[in-house]
């Protein structure tokens, strides 16, 4: 049995955006859809009270933000298989043990307690950072939240996560019977730079063969089990998180491939994925290396 898709929730505007998002995701793939809330009250106040003592206010409101996600959820879609359940501690720990089991986790671009101002919340940049599975931080605007225009972005920016990122957009594209878009970006070295020169030839061109060799390499493997999908390639000349987010705007999805690497705050998505996840305006899937 597949594991299923889990979305977390927390009540607020874009926490039903987001379950939205993953019942109609859920529908596509034929999967079953977990909602979950992280307890902040079980985590902070110690055990639940004895049977038949009153519950705290806190615990009665959590347990109340779960059911009505469900019931929403439910009639949305009637035929997805829901679940729901509110789980003790901080939202970060509970979204990575929940995600060692899915076959997604869904999130929402903001939520409640977040600082006025962010892009995207501590919660969203950590979880995606870290989680085991894919991550989905349902964002951007209403175009490419209903998924109207047609296609999946794929960006092609590491050899060493381009396969994993691929498979995945794949398997979107062919759940939504739309369009593949692939791109590779190939930035030339701004100068002054320490980068050894390219061989003779010119440097666009070396690089731009490089990019389509990087695309033709990382699509082969997902192009063969996935036969019926429509594939446009793209090299385009510029940063790579800048590229990407400029066409995510004409996207249902981005999708990403993500080799964490550790920074002054911990583990981080890389600038790519931290570059779309903040800014890119559809929703942004960031796929780890190893499924």
């Amino acid at each position: 049995m597949e594991h299923p898709l889990v979305v977390g929730t927390d009540g607020s505007d874009s926490a039903v955006r987001s379950l939205d998002w993953a019942v109609d995701e859920a529908a596509r793939h034929g999967l079953p859809l977990r909602i979950v809330h992280a307890s902040s009250w079980e985590h902070y106040e110690g055990a639940a009270p004895a049977e038949g003592a009153e519950r705290p206010g806190e615990q009665v409101l959590e347990e109340a933000v779960v059911t009505s996600a469900a019931a929403h959820a439910r009639r949305r879609n009637a035929e997805v298989t829901i679940t729901a359940e509110v789980l003790p501690g901080d939202a970060v720990t509970t979204l990575l043990n929940e995600g060692l089991h899915a076959s997604a986790l869904v999130l929402g671009s903001r939520g409640h307690g977040e600082i006025a101002g962010l892009l995207l919340g501590s919660v969203g940049l950590t979880v995606a950072a870290r989680a085991k599975c894919p991550v989905i931080v349902v964002r951007g605007d209403a175009a490419g939240l209903a998924g109207t225009h047609g296609r999946i972005l794929l960006g092609i920016d590491d050899p060493a996560t381009a396969a994993t990122a691929a498979r995945f957009a794949f398997r979107e594209a062919e759940a939504r019977q739309c369009l593949l878009v692939a791109v590779c970006a190939w930035p030339l070295p701004a100068h002054g730079t320490d980068e050894a020169p390219p061989p003779a030839g010119g440097s666009r061109n070396v690089r731009e063969e490089r990019a389509a060799e990087l695309l033709d390499e990382a699509l082969a493997p997902a192009a063969g089990e996935h036969p019926a999908v429509r594939v446009r390639r793209a090299t385009v000349e510029g940063p790579a998180h800048k590229v990407l987010v400029h066409r995510a705007a004409a996207a249902d999805l981005l999708v990403v491939g993500v080799q964490r690497r550790h920074g002054h705050f911990g583990l981080q998505p890389g600038r790519v994925a931290h570059h779309a996840l903040c800014h890119a305006a559809c929703p942004v899937a960031v796929v780890p290396r190893h499924l």
